[in-house]
């Protein structure tokens, strides 16, 4: 039978073998993928059968920035194990799709794996990945950021990464705030900057909650909608970045600790990538 560019193509997916391996698997099995991967193996290929089907939960996170500071990426490269993922060659080839991302100044993940790694385009070379490592590995998320100071933090082990934009010129004095608020958005996972940012959606389920709980509190109707507004301008200090309390300081917001570092200084834009 004939075989298609697209038949080795996705025994290529399937095993991360090479092309010629997977053309010449195909040709002896009569296209048989089942039979070629198995033909394959006894030729000693390394193979990862199968390995679409698999979950990918574990991995590194990576966040990092130019050396000017003013632009950030993230990367999420899975694998399937915690022990691939603490690999230190694993890491490694993480933090080098970062950096190439760096580089180029990717615009998306599509554009990233177009880029060429030892003379693979990054799609390729996660598939030889797969099959040196037997697990399946890919680049899920990938952020990219532009701003006058970003801030990168890797919290945990490579399993969470956190870029803040600040509005002022990079010094110590910001590092260190811009180090504090990625902490900060890292453990309290805010969902915009602040109340403006909030999807409308949320806030119309947090108002219409809001009465509802009023409601069942006895409360009468012509109180539900204030009582409501009251409980979205708690949401709002919980749950929006300037507004929380600063968790190493709780008599401060976010805001007011930032202005007290610099008369000025707040964030612009943050970016939150975690594992899971």
């Amino acid at each position: 039978m004939s075989i298609t560019a697209a038949d080795v193509n996705k025994l290529r997916q399937m095993t991360g073998a090479g092309m010629m391996d997977c053309k010449k698997a195909l040709t002896e099995t009569n296209g048989d993928f089942e039979a070629a991967v198995d033909f394959l193996r006894k030729k000693g290929a390394k193979v990862s059968a199968a390995r679409a089907d698999r979950d990918a939960k574990e991995g590194a996170v990576i966040a990092k920035t130019s050396s000017d500071n003013k632009l950030g990426v993230i990367i999420q490269l899975t694998c399937e194990t915690d022990f691939v993922a603490k690999n230190e060659d694993f890491v490694a080839f993480a933090n080098q799709i970062a950096d190439l991302a760096l580089t180029n100044k990717c615009a998306n993940v599509d554009a990233l794996k177009a880029i060429t790694i030892d003379g693979l385009p990054l799609s390729e070379k996660l598939i030889e990945q797969v099959g040196k490592i037997g697990e399946k590995i890919d680049v899920i998320n990938y952020v990219i950021m532009e701003g006058d100071n970003i801030v990168p933090y890797i919290h945990g082990a490579n399993r969470l990464g956190v870029l803040v934009a600040l509005n002022n010129a990079a010094n110590d004095a910001n590092f260190v705030a811009g180090k504090d608020v990625a902490m900060q958005i890292a453990a309290m996972n805010p969902i915009a900057l602040d109340k403006d940012g909030v999807d409308a959606s949320i806030v119309e389920r947090e108002i219409q909650i809001g009465k509802e709980q009023a409601a069942a509190e006895g409360k009468p109707e012509a109180m539900l909608e204030k009582i409501a507004q009251g409980k979205l301008s708690k949401f709002y200090k919980e749950n929006t970045l300037l507004n929380q309390e600063f968790v190493k300081d709780s008599s401060k917001t976010i805001a007011q600790m930032l202005d007290g570092v610099e008369k000025g200084l707040t964030v612009t834009a943050f970016k939150r990538v975690a594992l899971g």
